[in-house]
């Protein structure tokens, strides 16, 4: 689950990406993949690529696994030809939930995607049946470590930004979809390394979950297709209580 909610940070703190570092890899590479075959392998004049090469990094992922993935995407090496589809549906108590996936065989994904849908009780959707529900922004990570909030918040609207939110372990920068890259660029010129830079699917009405029980349903259909090969980001329009997230912290 990604960003704009308090189970981001409660999954961060339990260390669940950790436990699936071998998937984290497999998702990075396919990304650094696509964003070379789309923009170059020069990350100088390929933001997409950059923002990967960061969350590569980040992750700790080998050098040698970078490189050969990028090599894939440009072609100097034979590689898998991937494409992007999103799924759309519902889970428990009506919450949206949009996946982003990387194929290189769509009957597969949709097939598997369709199973989650119906062994966790949610309902799979026609396209464009919740992406409406959602706005994409851009959205630049900072550790808190770089300093003065004042200072940060003026160079980012400075740059562009719509805002500066409060993520948790992480400084927020918010901005419009085709300003991302023009501030992550101001940002990293001023010494600050994101940690993470990418594109965000933002609800624009949220679900507030008050039962823990249902909370565990929910997060169970979300991690489900987070466990999917192909499926690269879940976004869904649930928040919770401040009663359930210090009751899911404590599992």
């Amino acid at each position: 689950m990604s960003g704009h909610n308090k189970w981001s940070t409660i999954k961060h703190r339990k260390g669940a990406q950790d436990a699936k570092r071998g998937k984290v890899f497999t998702k990075l590479i396919k990304e650094l993949t696509v964003s070379a075959r789309l923009g170059g392998g020069d990350p100088g004049g390929n933001p997409r690529l950059r923002a990967a090469l960061s969350a590569a990094r980040a992750a700790n992922m080998p050098k040698d696994n970078i490189d050969r993935a990028i090599k894939k995407g440009t072609g100097e090496l034979e590689g898998v030809d991937y494409v992007e589809v999103n799924y759309e549906g519902y889970g428990p108590e009506g919450v949206a939930l949009l996946i982003e996936t990387l194929t290189d065989n769509s009957n597969r994904t949709v097939s598997e995607v369709r199973g989650v849908f119906h062994k966790r009780h949610g309902k799979m959707g026609e396209p464009g049946s919740v992406a409406w529900m959602f706005e994409q922004k851009g959205e630049v990570k900072l550790d808190k470590a770089v300093g003065d909030f004042e200072a940060l918040f003026e160079l980012a609207l400075e740059a562009g930004a719509e805002d500066v939110v409060d993520g948790g372990d992480t400084w927020n920068v918010m901005t419009s979809r085709d300003a991302l890259y023009a501030v992550s660029g101001a940002i990293e010129e001023h010494g600050h390394e994101p940690v993470e830079t990418s594109l965000v699917q933002v609800p624009q009405t949220v679900v507030e979950i008050t039962d823990v029980d249902l909370a565990h349903r929910i997060l169970g259909i979300v991690e489900a297709f987070e466990d999917l090969d192909d499926v690269q980001k879940v976004w869904a329009n649930f928040d919770f209580t401040d009663d359930v997230a210090a009751a899911l912290a404590e599992d």
